[in-house]
């Protein structure tokens, strides 16, 4: 876990570095990865853009202000999905975190206060840490409580599981583009490239339709 873990820091240690390579022709083998088995998307006929990310990596949280505005405004043909990168430990437990508040529904509403929540200190370490947090935003302790411990939930933490795998990510937050393109963002030249390689590959498998 260990090398797990400094693999994502190394992975992101340019989230502030200059985007030059962004404005090069893309290429794979330099701002992104094309994998070698194409993973499944979730909404057939959709362009799928995945971020993978860990509620107490600092460099997903500093990437928040700029990729959410983007996701918002993706057309009707892309689908966004967030996937919780579980490489063991506070990893999966913060990963089986938001995976229950999918569940419910609420992920929208609470994810900033829990990105938030843990970069203030919070550890949300324990399912019964996490209801208290969350029931001050509003969520119901019992159901969250039941929800993060139902079979289906556990179910959803274990497809996360093989679809990280499947990508083959070494740190976070990477980025997977229609389950064939691969980047982070020291690849791609921080957080303004990455979007920039995402739209070029958005582009392309639009144009391969």
């Amino acid at each position: 876990m260990r090398n797990l873990i400094l693999s994502a820091a190394l992975v992101t240690a340019s989230l502030f570095g200059v985007t030059a390579q962004a404005a090069e022709p893309l290429e794979a083998g330099k701002q992104y990865v094309e994998l070698s088995s194409a993973v499944p998307v979730a909404v057939p006929g959709k362009i799928e853009v995945v971020e993978l990310f860990w509620y107490g990596c600092p460099h997903c949280y500093a990437f928040e202000p700029t990729i959410n505005p983007w996701a918002e405004k993706l057309p009707a043909d892309v689908n966004f999905v967030r996937i919780p990168a579980m490489f063991g430990g506070i990893w999966n437990i913060h990963g089986q975190l938001f995976i229950t508040l999918e569940a419910m529904g609420v992920e929208h509403k609470v994810h900033k206060a829990v990105f938030e929540a843990i970069h203030g200190g919070k550890k949300l370490a324990t399912p019964e840490e996490m209801a208290e947090f969350l029931a001050g935003e509003g969520v119901d302790k019992d159901k969250f409580l039941s929800t993060y411990n139902s079979f289906a939930v556990k179910g959803k933490v274990e497809d996360a599981k093989k679809k990280a795998q499947a990508y083959q990510i070494t740190g976070v937050p990477t980025m997977v583009v229609n389950g064939k393109y691969r980047f982070d963002l020291g690849t791609a030249g921080g957080p303004e490239g990455a979007l920039s390689v995402a739209d070029q590959l958005i582009a392309k498998e639009r144009a391969a339709k």
